[in-house]
């Protein structure tokens, strides 16, 4: 059932928006590096490699320069409408084409390039990788403000490391034991809420058995 829903709202939504998404790609081909489309190997469900779309905010080499795939808030790599862009999620919109054709679901564990899928726990791995990979999710809506959380820390890689993605590990982990119709479209009302409301504790107190952040991240989620 989540599969069907997830073909229908993916192609209502690609209908939608597709006559707002045109002026974004031409404004993306008139500035930056003229790149509209990000493409990037994302770990999919059974393991699979899948090219994951975004519209392209950052530098095209951004993965090998800096950071690498450690976004920093005002990080030097975003391109000019890319702060626009990524703090709105208009960037990710591009994965309703992901959704429709089966690689990712409206709701599941965010999917992870190979360096950050490998700093989950094993369980966290195997349990992850049971589902189809989400455009949002238990840890998109608790994680909306990672990039801010990471370039807060004075040790940005092992921040990461160490303490949010173990965190964000659990969190994926109790998403897909209790991955249901009720759960997926709770996160769907939860993930609009959190785009308006950034600050919303709702997700916590509607799902009480939801794993609590350990105190170096209790501020920020």
């Amino acid at each position: 059932m989540q599969r069907l829903f997830d073909i229908v709202f993916s192609g209502l939504a690609l209908l939608l928006f597709t006559p707002f998404l045109i002026p974004v790609a031409v404004l993306l081909k008139l500035t930056g590096e003229g790149e509209i489309f990000f493409s990037q190997n994302r770990i999919g469900r059974n393991g699979e490699i899948f090219k994951l779309l975004k519209f392209a905010t950052m530098l095209k080499d951004s993965p090998n320069i800096g950071n690498g795939t450690v976004t920093l808030h005002n990080d030097p790599r975003i391109l000019p409408m890319g702060h626009l862009l990524r703090n709105t999620k208009i960037n990710e919109l591009p994965q309703l084409l992901n959704i429709f054709l089966g690689d990712m679901s409206i709701i599941g564990p965010r999917p992870q390039a190979k360096r950050s899928f490998d700093a989950y726990s094993e369980s966290a791995k195997k349990s992850i990788i049971k589902v189809r990979p989400g455009l949002s999710g238990v840890g998109s809506i608790a994680f909306r403000n990672e990039e801010a959380m990471i370039h807060a820390n004075n040790s940005p890689d092992i921040f990461y490391d160490n303490i949010v993605m173990p965190f964000k590990g659990s969190l994926e982990e109790w998403y897909v034991s209790n991955q249901s119709l009720k759960v997926y479209f709770a996160m769907i009302i939860l993930t609009v809420v959190a785009v308006v409301n950034p600050s919303s504790k709702l997700m916590w107190n509607l799902f009480k058995d939801i794993p609590r952040p350990p105190k170096e991240l209790q501020e920020w989620v």
